[in-house]
């Protein structure tokens, strides 16, 4: 299966909404109409039209990843892990975030980085005089339905639990009792965010489920990053085919971050200067 433009491309046309199929060039009476009810971009200001075309979007890309072969699904998961694993600015990170992937959400699966992750042993520079120690892993916690995610670390994945929706997150407390560390509170920088999301274009213009919870964590790390005068994390999404977007089809908002690079079965897209330099 190909990308999300075999199924449905979306071109903005001034201010009206057009639908293609790939089985016929112009649109369809019908298909334009539906496409126009869907995003309202006629009827509504400028933030509700953004909106509208957002849920459009991923009402499509959720069929998609519906549609999506199990065979070709488990093909992509393979590669895309692989490419992260074995890329030069995945060995030489030292602190990384990076998501749980939940199948029932269909996110392109980490379970083999995060796995690898715990699992590896970095050699650190003895100008630190540090010993030699595992990568540092946070992961993500829901907090509240109000956008707030926290960012904590693991050393193992018994550290993780599973919430409401069956979805891993660490527990606040180690074994112990102890507070776990969370990223924002963290004495040294994170070198790479791995993220979800549900479509993505090569501009590096992401659309996440809707909650907002990356965007605002984003924002605030920048800002503590800034602050710190520590260098900016590379920001990298991975993504299925059937999630990358034809370029300045996603709507964006100031809320909204976009990221350094996507990692594809079809290679890593680096999109930033900072990813074109680091990677």
């Amino acid at each position: 299966m190909g990308s999300i433009r075999e199924h449905v491309r979306l071109i903005m046309t001034g201010h009206q909404s057009v639908l293609f199929s790939p089985s016929s060039p112009f649109p369809s009476l019908a298909a334009a109409s539906h496409l126009r009810r869907a995003t309202g971009a006629m009827a509504c200001s400028p933030s509700d039209a953004t909106a509208q075309k957002k849920r459009a979007i991923r009402s499509e890309v959720r069929k998609a990843l519906k549609a999506f072969s199990p065979s070709q699904r488990s093909h992509e998961d393979s590669v895309i892990q692989s490419l992260v694993l074995d890329s030069s600015w995945f060995k030489s990170c030292r602190s990384l975030c990076a998501y749980i992937s939940c199948e029932a959400l269909r996110e392109v699966d980490t379970s083999r980085i995060i796995s690898e992750t715990l699992n590896n042993v970095d050699t650190v520079s003895s100008q630190n005089n540090d010993a030699q120690g595992k990568k540092k892993l946070y992961v993500p916690r829901v907090e509240d339905k109000n956008s707030h995610m926290r960012m904590f670390h693991i050393s193992s994945t018994e550290d993780l639990v599973a919430n409401s929706m069956n979805i891993l997150e660490p527990s606040p407390t180690d074994a112990d009792g102890n507070q776990r560390e969370d990223v924002m509170l963290a004495n040294r920088p994170v070198d790479l965010f791995l993220l979800p999301g549900l479509a993505f274009d090569k501009t590096g213009r992401r659309l996440g489920r809707g909650g907002g919870y990356y965007d605002v964590l984003l924002k605030k790390y920048h800002d503590l990053a800034m602050e710190q005068s520590w260098a900016q994390p590379l920001l990298v999404a991975l993504a299925y085919s059937v999630q990358i977007m034809e370029e300045n089809v996603i709507p964006i908002t100031p809320n909204d971050m976009p990221v350094d690079a996507l990692v594809t079965a079809s290679g890593v897209i680096p999109i930033t200067p900072a990813a074109l330099e680091r990677m």
